[in-house]
């Protein structure tokens, strides 16, 4: 069985913000957007009673368990495709309301992207979706980086680095409102990420994420080791009753399709 880092749990605090945010109606029809192992689809569902919702992302191994977890609990109104949001032929005019739960951080031209989202929407159709806050803003990112720097030889992290490309209100109206959005709002979202029950737990998590290949996997394999004993004594820093946490900070941005 393929092995899927747990972002249900760890964003298990944001996902309730964000739920209470959709405002989905029992007939929408709802596109959701980089939508991973599709709990956030599967909600949309449930939602949408009488509508139907369609799952998208880039992952096909993702997306097959989507679809697995979807037809184990019976749900009839709910797709899901392997997809790139940015370039995939949607239907026109078709959604009341598309939906991330961070997923839309990570295109590569973020106006193409939004406009063929805005175009598959219906006009006057809903936008709705959770960005990360800038990197520096996030507890999470700020301490595993810097436990895995140390002072070392590990390789750097760019400071516009992918997760954090909708962090600046500014530049997500720029690129809203090219893309053909007005009404553009954001809710800061103020809750802590899970990152598993203990320490050993945590580390797996941590071990699996993108910050720490990037900053590990090109060094030599002493820098490697300390690095990663730096990170675990992190975790361990972050342990609490309940698990291990980390603070963080996001955004619900909403807009409208003209």
């Amino acid at each position: 069985m393929t092995n899927y880092l747990d972002y249900d749990a760890e964003l298990r605090l944001h996902n309730e913000v964000l739920r209470a945010a959709y405002g989905i109606r029992r007939a929408d029809n709802v596109l959701d957007i980089g939508c991973g192992t599709g709990e956030t689809t599967r909600e949309a569902a449930r939602m949408a009673l009488d509508g139907s919702v369609l799952g998208v992302d880039v992952s096909a191994p993702m997306i097959e368990r989507a679809r697995e977890l979807s037809q184990a609990e019976g749900l009839q109104n709910v797709l899901f495709e392997v997809a790139d949001a940015q370039v995939h032929t949607l239907r026109p005019d078709h959604f009341d309301i598309a939906i991330s739960r961070f997923g839309t951080m990570f295109f590569a031209d973020a106006v193409a992207a939004f406009g063929n989202i805005g175009r598959a929407l219906r006009p006057g159709g809903r936008l709705v979706m959770m960005v990360w806050q800038d990197g520096n803003s996030n507890e999470w990112f700020v301490s595993i980086r810097t436990a895995l720097a140390g002072g070392e030889k590990t390789a750097s992290l760019p400071e516009d680095v992918e997760p954090f490309s909708l962090g600046d209100p500014s530049t997500v109206e720029e690129i809203l409102a090219a893309a053909g959005f007005t009404e553009v709002a954001f809710s800061e979202v103020d809750k802590p990420v899970y990152y598993g029950r203990d320490v050993g737990a945590a580390f797996d998590f941590a071990r699996a994420l993108w910050i720490t290949n990037e900053m590990v996997e090109h060094v030599d394999r002493a820098s490697s080791e300390r690095a990663l004993e730096r990170l675990r004594r992190t975790l361990a820093e972050h342990q609490r009753e309940d698990g291990v946490w980390f603070e963080s900070r996001a955004w619900i941005v909403t807009a409208r399709r003209r």
